[in-house]
């Protein structure tokens, strides 16, 4: 709207100039927010787009994770309240029309949480009451539709297919799919940065290793779930203790940083949390600990394994792997070692193979024929 129309319409109104950085930049860290809650997040990101503001998350088969779907967006909703400039509006449908429909008039709803849920297979009886102008974006569609009187949604499911796709082209068979309650928009998801943190407070404090064993098995088992339903893995951890120095004696950090390489990308929770633990067995804080802080680097899609046909060797070097960095933090790491080949046919048998110290990481093990610690 010009600045000139709308000061007319609100005169009383304070007018700041749009900083579209700004806007960016809430919109990408509430997207990062939400790749925490569930693989498959979807927003227009240019801030001049006509859908910029709206965001689309898939709620299918998480209620394990984070319990029925109006308290996954509670949880949402107070995830991005310290982001978003004021409390969002949300929308539950079997499509993604139906639910954008839902939560624009969420507002209207009474709760904490503004929410409507329309039920899977009522979307063409909750749309039909709707103006007929919510179905495209298109001025010159929506003019049209108003020219030929169609005014709900619902006199628009009423007419043939045919006729709507005579009348309007191609935008019109996906009018009367939205009308009717049809899916007509394939999802593509946002892409976010290939990171994942989670943190959960102690009360009251653990000193013992054992008792951050059980902490951290709740952060792993979560990730777990979280990368085995993306279909990805990660390759490095850091684990982050945040220090209760309340009866500390000397010059203790507030904070105790692990920094774990993976011997392998893996979506498996028990694998990292076992490095862990071995880090924290042979470093343990000097402080209780208040807080435990879990991210993930590096996570990407994970790669496909030929599984044998008739004998269970899948994973055999992955394996080998991991025991050699569990063993490299028991006895050091100057303690383990791999040999590699490097020339089978060289005249020497020294000049064959050389002796990789190291605890086995990724880069140690690529291309590994042999190891031995």
């Amino acid at each position: 709207m010009p600045l000139g129309a709308a000061h007319r319409l609100a005169p009383e109104a304070l007018f700041l100039d749009p900083d579209l950085v700004a806007d960016a930049a809430a919109l990408k860290a509430a997207l990062d927010r939400l790749a925490g809650f569930s693989p498959g997040v979807a927003a227009e990101t240019d801030p001049t787009g006509p859908g910029f503001g709206r965001v689309e998350v898939q709620l299918d088969g998480l209620e394990r994770l984070w319990g029925a779907e109006p308290l996954m967006v509670g949880r949402i909703t107070e995830a991005l309240g310290a982001i978003l400039p004021g409390p969002p509006s949300a929308g539950i449908a079997g499509t993604r029309f139906a639910a954008a429909a839902a939560a624009s008039l969420a507002g209207k709803a009474s709760g904490a949480v503004a929410l409507r849920i329309v039920e899977s297979g009522d979307e063409a009886a909750f749309l039909a009451s709707l103006a007929a102008a919510m179905l495209s974006r298109d001025p010159e569609v929506r003019a049209r539709l108003d020219r030929f009187g169609l005014r709900i949604i619902g006199q628009v499911a009423e007419l043939p297919r045919s006729a709507l796709v005579a009348r309007f082209g191609p935008a019109g068979e996906i009018l009367h799919g939205r009308a009717r309650g049809e899916e007509t928009d394939p999802f593509r998801p946002y892409r976010a940065p290939e990171r994942m943190a989670m943190g959960l407070p102690i009360d009251p404090p653990v000193a013992d290793v054992e008792g951050l064993r059980f902490i951290l098995h709740r952060l792993t088992s979560a990730f777990g779930d979280q990368l085995e339903a993306r279909g990805a893995a990660t390759a490095r951890a850091r684990l982050t203790l945040e220090l209760d120095r309340s009866f500390s004696v000397g010059d203790v950090p507030p904070s105790m940083t692990i920094d774990q390489p993976l011997p392998e990308p893996t979506s498996e929770g028990l694998a990292i949390e076992r490095l862990l633990i071995a880090r924290l067995e042979t470093a343990p804080p000097r402080a209780p600990v208040a807080r435990l802080n879990l991210e993930l680097g590096e996570v990407a899609p994970a790669a496909g394994t030929q599984l044998a046909l008739f004998t269970p060797q899948t994973g055999r070097t992955g394996r080998l792997g991991w025991q050699l960095a569990r063993l490299g933090l028991r006895f050091g790491e100057d303690r383990v070692g791999a040999m590699e080949l490097v020339d089978p046919e060289a005249a020497l048998p020294e000049a064959r193979w050389t002796w990789r110290r190291g605890s086995g990481s990724a880069a140690a093990l690529k291309g590994r024929r042999g190891s031995a610690p």
